[in-house]
């Protein structure tokens, strides 16, 4: 009899005990991990890669979610942080504000202007993603933010020589043109070239699944977000939930025939204020002589 009510009793100190670390976990995805930023850095080596632009170095940010559980006080530390790397250009692929967000004139100019302290060397470019279609602000925003609207349009960065890097942008999947027609501009001006063309190729991208329904892709480095890489992760099982656009690529890095593609597992959180084991992120690719 008293060796049952040992086992009872130890049963039950099991069982609360699991009850404990669940609650823990689920606080944590709630109140702790969405709320801290962590760097991802990544060496990209190049063949006969030219000393002006050896080190050049990418931040790559994505799905901010402004207004969700991003705020201002996010944003000032994230600005923070991207300045302390000293990059030459920063790209952002889509989704700045979140779906469910109330902007108003103020909310805009606050993103503008913390967007504008954000410092580049070369450049800063941006793309719009399927959250940032509500609203008819995010073109001034990004604009006042001294970022160059890079949707369905290319731009070229030169440093220190005559050589360059050639940069392009595919708007969101949910305005309904094709990748191919987002993109005739950019390829049209890449076929222009019989020789010495441009030295590296980049591509921005907000959904990355799109990626298989280009009908070429001349491009060295492919920059994508929308997955959040399933915003909950479980050991041993990987994403839970993907989104429609990030169900094919959605982790961190994936070979395409010639091209690199980098998924951003984002900043901020969409549709539930949750992350689990997949904490928020920017980017980092320093682009470096093989």
């Amino acid at each position: 009899m008293v060796k049952n009510k040992e086992k009872h009793f130890s049963f039950l100190k099991l069982f609360l005990f699991l009850i404990l670390i669940i609650g823990l976990t689920i606080a944590y995805g709630f109140f702790i991990e969405p709320k801290l930023i962590t760097v991802k850095e990544q060496k990209i080596t190049i063949n006969n890669w030219p000393d002006n632009f050896n080190g050049f170095k990418i931040v790559h940010i994505s799905d901010i979610h402004y207004g969700r559980m991003f705020n201002e006080e996010s944003l000032k530390k994230l600005v923070n942080s991207i300045n302390e790397q000293k990059p030459d250009i920063v790209v952002l692929t889509g989704d700045l504000i979140d779906k469910d967000t109330n902007m108003t004139t103020n909310m805009a100019s606050k993103i503008s202007e913390f967007l504008n302290k954000i410092e580049a060397t070369s450049g800063k470019y941006a793309i719009n993603g399927n959250n940032d279609l509500k609203f008819d602000e995010w073109t001034n925003i990004i604009t006042n933010g001294g970022f160059k609207d890079l949707n369905n349009t290319y731009d070229t960065i030169y440093k220190d020589g005559y050589s360059n890097i050639f940069i392009a942008g595919a708007s969101t999947i949910k305005d309904k043109l094709s990748i191919n027609d987002k993109l005739k501009t950019s390829i049209d001006y890449l076929n222009s070239f019989e020789k010495d063309g441009p030295i590296y190729k980049i591509l921005l991208l907000h959904e990355p699944d799109v990626i298989d329904d280009m009908s070429v892709n001349p491009f060295d480095l492919i920059l994508a977000g929308h997955s959040h890489a399933g915003q909950v992760r479980l050991p041993f099982i990987g994403a839970i939930i993907l989104p429609d656009g990030a169900k094919k690529y959605y982790d961190s890095h994936y070979k395409i025939e010639n091209s690199d593609l980098y998924i951003s597992n984002g900043l901020g959180v969409s549709n539930y204020n949750f992350r689990l084991f997949n904490t928020p992120s920017y980017n980092i690719y320093r682009l470096v002589e093989k």
